[in-house]
């Protein structure tokens, strides 16, 4: 029964997904990130992960559309045994902002600016890759552009973050780094 309920959560949760990347496939050309830390479609260093330190990657983007009013980003696993797995949430970022350095404390409040919600774990704040043994996952960073400040708190998950995003999104880019044990 929880099972099921958690993969019906995934399910919404990927269509609600797909529904706000489409709505900003025009202008997501002009939108990217990117991490000196990890090559697009490449491995995630150990340190980033619950093999190492668990610390945040270095986060670049550029691109941000004019009319931005704030950055989200969501990190989450979608081979995840259990349906996706969201690894970081974080929202009302500047727009003016051009990333988040190494290892972003695990507090409500981003150094320069902006509020992480609630991962996967339970916590606020990063979450580092931790799949169960067996072939890799796939890790999407996903960024995206708003065109408004969302009225969430601290406590936002992925979910709320994903329905307050509806109709406010004027792009977004995606960065997938690999890990598996």
């Amino acid at each position: 029964m929880n099972r099921s309920l958690s993969k019906l959560r995934s399910g919404r949760l990927l269509i609600l997904m797909a529904t706000l990347l489409s709505a900003s496939s025009l202008s997501a050309a002009s939108l990217t990130i990117s991490s000196p830390a990890i090559r697009d479609g490449g491995r995630i260093p150990s340190v980033f992960t619950c093999r190492g330190s668990d610390k945040s990657p270095p986060l670049a983007w550029s691109g941000v559309p004019d009319g931005t009013k704030t950055l989200a980003i969501v990190v989450e696993d979608p081979d995840a045994p259990g349906g996706i797995f969201i690894h970081w949430v974080a929202f009302n970022i500047p727009a003016n902002s051009s990333g988040l350095e190494e290892g972003v404390p695990n507090r409500s409040e981003l150094p320069s600016g902006g509020t992480q919600g609630v991962n996967s774990f339970g916590r606020v704040g990063y979450g580092g890759p931790c799949p169960p043994p067996g072939p890799a996952h796939h890790y999407h960073f996903r960024l995206f552009a708003l065109d408004e400040t969302l009225p969430l708190g601290p406590d936002a998950t992925a979910g709320r973050l994903m329905q307050a995003m509806q109709s406010h999104v004027s792009a977004s880019a995606d960065l997938v780094g690999i890990f598996g044990r």
